[in-house]
């Protein structure tokens, strides 16, 4: 009868091993990539709002100017382009800033407004809102010079 039990207990230490592999597998399946604001991807385990958006009458360019000049006077512009299947309407960027991956889309919504938008995620892949609304902000700002 004494030999029963250590068999059991092997079987219980089985049986947590499993669920906690199961679980492991669930969490990384869920934090899977997502889509970005500048149709690139990247990985990600947080969920819910990541970006904000602000919109300025301005033209395209001088929005998109104040969006790389804020973002090289608090960290570095890694990539500039203009998303594909768009028209010249559209234009993003990646950079880094204070250790965070942050992506801007610059699009034209009508003649004479412009929206920007501003996602940022931690090197975990956590979403930084904060982050974003101080970049949003500062935007605005460098706009109004």
């Amino acid at each position: 009868m004494l030999d029963a039990v250590g068999f059991f207990d092997w079987i219980v230490i089985n049986m947590k091993t499993k669920i906690f592999a199961v679980l492991v597998g669930i969490a990384i399946v869920t934090a899977g990539c997502v889509k970005t604001v500048s149709d690139t991807h990247t990985a990600t385990v947080s969920f819910g709002k990541d970006s904000v958006e602000g919109r300025y009458p301005r033209s395209l360019d001088q929005v998109y100017q104040a969006a790389v000049t804020v973002v090289n006077n608090n960290g570095a512009v890694v990539t500039e382009f203009i998303p594909h299947d768009t028209t010249n309407s559209v234009r993003s960027l990646q950079g880094k800033v204070d250790q965070c991956n942050v992506w801007m889309r610059v699009e034209a919504v009508e003649p004479r407004i412009t929206s920007v938008i501003v996602e940022t995620r931690t090197k975990w892949g956590n979403k930084d809102i904060d982050l974003a609304h101080e970049l949003e902000k500062e935007i605005a700002l460098q706009l109004a010079r």
